[in-house]
């Protein structure tokens, strides 16, 4: 006996059926359609659903809100203006819109997603309805997919012929359907790279097919390869660039030389980590008969060799910047280069691209002068051994921080440099602040790892005055070029770092905050704004609430980007700034270097357009660069946590939300959550006004800043979670 298909009752309504017809016609706006083809998609094929829907487009037609434009074909009478914006979703699977259209976010409910995802770019409607206060829109149309391709973990169902790749990303809402011939040799459980290929549109889930496998999600090779698969990023260089690279000629040449001016008997030296493998920028120092100090600032001439149309250009440009990550480099340019050709090795000549500048004991400059040089360094320093000079106002470097690890004294001519230029970088810097330059020292987590890339240990990096010097001679180039080449007439296309100022409502919340901690801020005007921020990221130096606040301070800021359109830069309160110092890992300085040359040639104006779109390019490689940093910090951070399950830590109170509370352990940096239902001692409920969580019976409240000691719950490397359960507070001294 065959069975009979289900079918819709004669008399069973369909719900909401003009919504749903509006619906269909709007998103598809340009075709048009018949009843039958509206009944497919709505999935009925009964007699009285198509009846509905006959006489539903009758009446949308005479309310016109509707048209027929062909003999039973009806299109949308589209009165709605839409707009354009990109979708940032959240993890529940709602989001909002940002559009260049509306000054605030538009809210976007999960249901009006149509299979929009994070980061795409969208079309979209506005409704005049609002939720909790933010205008609410649906999505329409979906302009271009931001990505296509998305770390997962697969499960493969071997008897139904088919898998599931489930994404790491919080804010990726569905699964990837993978058919059983398109899993790539993966096995189940097996971290792997997934491709869009389509979405049908009856599906729940797109089609995708495996192009990677990563290996076994909780090992560090599996993880580090997942933050790089997940952002995009290169594992290697293809081979044409390799072989381009190996093929350059990067003699020094006579003829060359000759074009250049030739600085190689200037007293030359570098300062940079004592780990480091490419040395870009190197200073030199002469006191000239006048009695004015000459110091150049020497970069790398990076962009000799990285010649535009060629496929060495078009990676770095791809890359746009090099990436840190914990436990390795994604470099912008192949070794050769990077540690070769371009690297201001001492004892070596290397062509560079220099601002020198005459300039007296008030750091007033009385000279400049900017264009390409040849170089040769006489001596490569550590921080910690250009330190050991400032501190000590000595020759002698001591055997704990020199870079061959015994004692030895250093040429007296270079450690005076040193003295005086340190001398002239702390009159520089003093200068920046009492202009409205923000100070921030944030400390860097780093960790020591063993030979298998396991941490063995956290430790801060901090700022000294060896640091110092080296920042206030590169922002002295970076600012004097971009001014140079911004002040000329006619106006000449460059490349800007800009900085806008904060905004006013992220300084009230922050106000909010740090007031909890006695602190306050004066918003009388830009410059009382910016010296109260300095006394306050000072007066928090040392205190339990330093990295909370410096957080949340940079967090107000708004963000430096790459443009045409110079504002200024807010942070260090220059009128013009560009990236002029870096083009072994900046691709923006790169082009800061040809357009420098394009002009002091004499050459016209560069294409505004086409510099913008690579400005943009390059921002937006900069916030993945950034993204992939922040996650390999944080799965080294839950990876060390690991071997500390048993240990009680002093932390801090670093977020506080409905769900649970955030705390940063102070000796370590490492943030964890405390969630609410781990909270067993009481009922607790969050305080938004007090950013606290309130127990009911106790009173007891856990505020932001509060000190707490914590014990680690659970380490999650695939989801990059920490989880600790809250012990209390600690017991007064």
């Amino acid at each position: 006996m065959t069975k009979k298909k289900k079918r819709r009752s004669s008399n069973n309504k369909i719900s909401n059926l003009t919504n749903t017809i509006l619906s269909i016609l709007k998103k598809d706006r340009n075709q048009s359609f018949n009843y039958k083809q509206i009944a497919a998609k709505l999935g009925v094929n009964d007699a009285s659903s198509r009846n509905q829907i006959i006489k539903k487009l009758a009446q949308l037609k005479a309310k016109q809100e509707i048209e027929e434009v062909d003999r039973g074909k009806f299109k949308a009478i589209v009165n709605t203006e839409y707009y354009t914006g990109i979708l940032d979703l959240g993890s529940k699977g709602n989001g909002y819109i940002i559009s260049d259209d509306f000054e605030d976010d538009i809210f976007i409910a999960s249901n009006n997603i149509n299979k929009a995802l994070n980061g795409d770019e969208v079309e979209f409607y506005a409704y005049k309805r609002k939720h909790r206060g933010k205008q609410e829109g649906e999505i329409t149309n979906i302009i271009k997919r931001a990505k296509t391709e998305y770390v997962g973990t697969i499960q493969i169902h071997d008897k139904k012929n088919f898998a599931f790749v489930v994404p790491d990303s919080p804010k990726m809402y569905t699964d990837i359907f993978v058919p059983i011939n398109k899993i790539n040799k993966a096995e189940d459980g097996d971290k792997v790279l997934v491709s869009l290929e389509d979405w049908p549109e009856k599906a729940d889930s797109p089609n995708g097919k495996v192009i990677q496998v990563l290996g076994k999600p909780g090992e560090h090779g599996t993880e580090i390869n997942s933050i790089m698969a997940e952002y995009g990023l290169p594992l290697e260089f293809p081979h044409e660039v390799e072989a381009y690279a190996n093929n350059l000629d990067i003699s020094i040449k006579p003829e060359e030389i000759a074009k250049r001016r030739d600085m190689r008997k200037d007293l030359t030296f570098t300062i940079d980590p004592k780990d480091a493998k490419d040395f870009d920028d190197a200073l030199s120092f002469t006191v000239l008969d006048n009695g004015l100090y000459e110091i150049g600032i020497h970069i790398a001439d990076v962009s000799h060799y990285v010649q535009p149309g060629t496929v060495l250009d078009d990676e770095a440009y791809e890359r746009a910047t090099s990436i840190y990550l914990v436990d390795r480099v994604v470099p912008m340019l192949p070794e050769r280069l990077s540690n070769g050709a371009c690297s201001l090795r001492p004892h070596e000549e290397k062509y560079t691209f220099s601002a020198v500048f005459q300039m007296n004991d008030k750091c007033e400059i009385k000279d400049q002068w900017f264009g390409r040089t040849v170089t040769y360094s006489d001596a490569r320093f550590a921080y910690e051994e250009a330190q050991a000079v400032i501190e000590s106002k000595t020759n002698d470097i001591p055997q704990e921080v020199s870079l061959t690890g015994k004692p030895y004294k250093t040429d007296q001519a270079i450690a005076d440099a040193i003295l005086k230029m340190d001398e002239l970088a702390k009159k520089m810097r003093s200068q920046r602040m009492r202009e409205g330059a923000i100070s921030f020292d944030k400390v860097e987590v780093k960790f020591n790892l063993d030979e298998e890339a396991n941490p063995v240990g956290v430790f801060f990096k901090t700022s000294k005055d060896a640091n110092k010097l080296i920042e206030e001679f590169m922002l002295l180039a970076n600012r004097k070029v971009s001014e140079f080449v911004g002040k000329m007439k006619p106006q000449k296309t460059f490349v800007y770092r800009v900085h806008d100022e904060p905004d006013e409502s992220k300084l009230a919340q922050l106000q909010t905050v740090v007031g909890r901690f006695g602190h306050k801020l004066n918003f009388k005007d830009k410059g009382s704004v910016a010296s109260s921020l300095n006394k306050l990221l000072t007066d928090v130096v040392g205190k339990k609430e330093q990295n909370l606040v410096d957080t949340l301070t940079i967090r107000t800021m708004s963000k430096a980007e790459y443009t045409t359109h110079n504002i200024g830069h807010y942070g260090l309160a220059f009128d013009y700034y560009s990236h002029f110092t870096s083009p072994i890992r900046r691709y923006p300085d790169v082009m800061a270097h040809r357009l420098l040359q394009q002009y002091l040639d004499g050459e016209k104006s560069a294409s505004e357009e086409i510099y913008e779109d690579k400005c943009k390019h390059s921002s937006n490689m900069e916030y993945l660069a950034t993204k992939a940093e922040r996650d390999s910090i944080k799965y080294m951070q839950i990876r060390f946590m690991q071997d500390h399950q048993d240990e009680e830590f002093l932390g801090v109170i670093s977020g506080v939300t409905d769900w649970g509370i955030y705390v940063e352990i102070i000796s370590n940096k490492c943030e964890g959550m405390v969630s609410v239902r781990d909270m067993k001692d009481d009922h607790y409920y969050f305080d938004q006004d007090q950013y606290a969580m309130v127990g009911k019976k106790t009173d007891t409240v856990y505020q932001l800043g509060d000190e707490v000691v914590v014990k680690v719950k659970n380490t999650d490397l695939v989801k990059k979670h920490l989880d600790f359960y809250m012990v209390g507070k600690p017991e007064s001294k």
